[in-house]
């Protein structure tokens, strides 16, 4: 899944709070405003979306994900309030997501963009309308260009497309408050088939049987739980397999505990709750205990401890689990995971989470003690009644520990000062950010009575307000504006409750997951590449039509492949592994080196995504997958005892066995001395050409093969998973390098061939040049 706010500020700046994962999320975060809180309005109705603002009027408002555009609404001029001015905007474009987040996994969304500025606002601000899509860049059919001016009707979205990271226009206002309303929901359809195979607010949760999981992990350890001061097995002094694990106090637990773990840059960081029997929970860890280097030496501790299988072993030290289909260890004792951790306060110990005992969990399952609550009628835990206000003894019930330490018994608090209260208090807005709710869409106007009526009572917002309006139209002016910037009967989308999220929390932790859908794989391809031919560069393309086809024969394969080692953690490490497996395999369409059997190296030359190549990488892989001895394996590949065409690439037919193609890769990625670490640097020329390095076995730059594909895959790949913003088709990219081209002689000062000295006649086959090239970041789509 690739997703983004949708706003993209610069996002350099160090990330807060623990994760330290996601810096953009934080900018975008700081965006949100007070007057427009999820899922409280300021008048007690439901608000099920944000009003974000950015620091700049013209930063651009972007889709969030690709998708089609359900309805939309562009307007020449804004529309009057009532005031007399015109201040308030009703553009908006809603657009329909569709993507997955794992194996048979897809996910249906909604996002929405109200209240974008009017075509009239951008006059003066240096913005070009040209930069918005085609449809968006005149203003929709039926406007009344006079005071007070009527919007256009919406219109359908006719099956339009847009992109991630397409501008969609800027921020506008709502009396006269610059803001973009943002929304994200689901059709109650859509909510059940997704969240139905979820442990959302699920209060007794078990280990899943299927294989989803992304992001986190979460360990739920039942209370009296053995934690040892080393490992079974270990020596006197924690050496178990030659691995050694520090002594620790051990003991046991007194009560059950919650356990998050997650990799950030290698590093693994681990926090421990202590819960209580009516659920409260108290964090056992001031912040998250820190393990250096845990996921950079994964592998070596893999091979150490899991001799039988080395493979199984790295995916129970990543999961605490096998997600294999296949796997090699038995159940029981071979599978022990022992993971070091806190179990009481001061006290840490050794235990087995792959014991049957331990539930284990990730994000994929949206575990209700992260945050997560579904809040209907139906679960009988809405604060909001009937008429759609809310109550607030209903909402201190169930925000239940956070408003036992921040509402005070003491404060009297009037139903009208509920929200007010509410926006100011951080630890409620952050519960809230959880709730997933079943509530009435605001852009219904057949709800309208049903919705607002309240509002009209003697004891609601404009009932109160009787005595301040003497002409007694608050109420019809507010239905009146409201109807202009109402649609929902040009989306084609059923009437009803929907589920909403807190936009941000979503696209935050949908961020998480690094599954990717084929289409998404696709764009991953270049559209177009210069490949250096002799001393000039040919321009080679591959169109949307193979693309696709490429991607969904590979993406199954590449999506469990980069989960099972960790590679789909960030989209730094998808792009720097799909920019050399780009020029590794002719974009997906080979497997095997070309001429590889004529080679020195025969018959150990490459096979899968990143080529493995050499007789020591082969046997390598071979120990740690356990690949099965066969009497029937070809002498030639007697010193392996398997068949490396069977394993991972039919020689010369086109058939392969696209599973080990991606896990041979990613394996070479994991078992080279740093390379994870140079992937997570970063992405800058120099840090790329470091990656290909490591890939082509530290060799010179001048003998790097496919330099200039590789660095052209990295910028283009920059703008398909990344969050950066590119103003053009093309960027230009400036390097040293000669590999694989035409021989040129040697000049001297002058410009004249040295025709003496070695190699003879003064030509150089990896004669180094500066080259500048036009590298394409444009979008391959159909």
């Amino acid at each position: 899944m690739i997703i983004s706010p949708p706003f993209l500020p610069d996002s350099s700046a160090t990330s807060s709070g623990d994760q330290m994962i996601d810096p953009m999320m934080d900018a975008v975060d700081a965006y949100e405003l007070a007057h427009g809180i999820y899922p409280i309005a300021f008048d007690r109705r439901w608000h099920t979306g944000v009003h974000l603002m950015p620091s700049t009027q013209n930063e651009r408002v972007r889709a969030i994900a690709d998708g089609e555009v359900i309805a939309y609404r562009v307007c020449q001029k804004a529309v009057d309030d009532g005031s007399g001015k015109l201040n308030s905007n009703a553009g908006f474009v809603l657009l329909k997501h569709q993507t997955e987040t794992g194996e048979g996994r897809s996910i249906t969304f909604y996002s929405l963009y109200m209240h974008l500025l009017e075509l009239d606002g951008y006059v003066g601000l240096g913005v070009s309308k040209d930069s918005l899509p085609e449809f968006l860049q005149a203003a929709s059919p039926g406007e009344v260009l006079m005071v007070p001016t009527a919007p256009p009707p919406a219109q359908s979205g006719g099956g339009k497309k847009v992109y991630r990271k397409d501008v969609l226009g800027l921020a506008g206002r709502c009396h006269d408050q610059k803001h973009l309303h943002f929304e994200i929901f689901m059709l109650p359809d859509d909510f059940n088939a997704y969240f139905g195979s979820t442990q959302l607010d699920n209060k007794n949760p078990t280990t899943p049987a299927g294989t989803d999981y992304w992001g986190h992990s979460y360990y739920i350890i039942p209370s009296g739980q053995p934690f040892l001061a080393k490992p079974t097995g270990a020596d006197a002094d924690g050496i178990l397999n030659g691995f050694k694990f520090e002594p620790l106090p051990g003991g046991a637990n007194p009560t059950t505990l919650h356990v998050e773990t997650y990799f950030h840059k290698g590093t693994r960081y681990t926090s421990t709750w202590s819960v209580a029997v009516d659920g409260t929970r108290t964090p056992l860890t001031s912040q998250p205990v820190a393990d250096p280097d845990y996921e950079y030496d994964l592998y070596d501790r893999a091979t150490k401890l899991y001799k039988d299988c080395p493979s199984d072993g790295y995916e129970l030290l990543r999961f605490g689990r096998i997600l294999s289909s296949q796997p090699i260890l038995a159940a029981g004792a071979a599978r022990a995971t022992w993971m070091r951790m806190t179990f009481a306060s001061g006290k840490e110990g050794y235990i087995d989470v792959n014991s049957d005992s331990v539930i284990k969990l990730s994000d994929a399952d949206f575990p209700f003690f992260t945050g997560w609550r579904k809040i209907s009628k139906a679960d009988g835990n809405t604060p909001f009644k009937n008429d759609g206000m809310c109550d607030a003894d209903e909402l201190k019930k169930i925000i239940g520990d956070v408003a036992a330490t921040t509402w005070a018994p003491s404060e009297s608090q009037d139903e009208d000062a509920l929200s007010e209260y509410v926006k100011n208090n951080d630890a409620i807005r952050k519960k809230l950010k959880g709730f997933v709710c079943h509530a009435p869409t605001e852009w219904d106007s057949t709800q309208n009575e049903t919705r607002y009526a309240a509002l009209d009572a003697p004891d609601g917002f404009f009932g109160k307000q009787a005595a301040l309006d003497p002409t007694g139209t608050g109420y019809s002016d507010f239905l009146a504006l409201l109807k202009k910037f109402q649609f929902w009967d040009k989306t084609g989308l059923p009437s009803g409750e929907l589920w909403f999220f807190h936009p941000l929390q979503f696209i935050r932790h949908f961020r998480k997951c690094g599954w990717l859908r084929a289409e998404e794989m696709a764009q991953c391809i270049p559209h177009t590449l210069l490949r250096l031919y002799h001393a000039d560069f040919v321009t080679d393309t591959i169109g949307w039509h193979a693309a696709i086809s490429r991607a969904t024969d590979w993406v199954d394969a590449f999506n469990r492949g980069t989960r099972k080692y960790g590679i789909d953690g960030s989209k730094l490490r998808l792009l720097q592994l799909f920019s050399h497996v780009i020029p590794e395999t002719g974009c997906l369409s080979q497997v095997v080196e070309g001429n590889g059997e004529n080679a020195s190296y025969a018959p150990y030359y490459g096979r899968g995504l990143i080529q493995l190549t050499s007789t020591e990488n082969y046997k390598s892989y071979g120990d740690f997958r356990k690949f099965p001895s066969s009497s029937a394996t070809p002498t030639k590949y007697s010193a392996l005892g398997w068949d490396p065409d069977e394993f991972i690439a039919k020689d010369n037919q086109g058939n392969r066995n696209t599973e080990n193609c991606v896990d041979s890769a990613c394996f070479y990625i994991v078992k080279r001395s740093n390379m994870l670490r140079h992937m997570d640097a970063g992405c800058s020329q120099d840090q790329a050409i470091t990656v290909s390095e490591d890939v082509n076995g530290y060799v010179d730059i001048e003998k790097l093969n496919g330099l200039e594909l590789r660095l052209q895959g990295v910028m283009y790949l920059r703008n398909i998973l990344l969050d950066e913003i590119f103003d053009s088709d093309s960027v230009p990219i400036t390097f040293d390098w000669r590999r694989n081209s035409k021989k040129e002689p040697k000049l001297d000062a002058q410009g004249h061939p040295v025709m003496v000295g070695h190699p003879p006649k003064g030509v150089m086959m990896f004669y180094k040049k500066t080259w500048t090239i036009q590298a394409s970041v444009r979008r391959q789509q159909p």
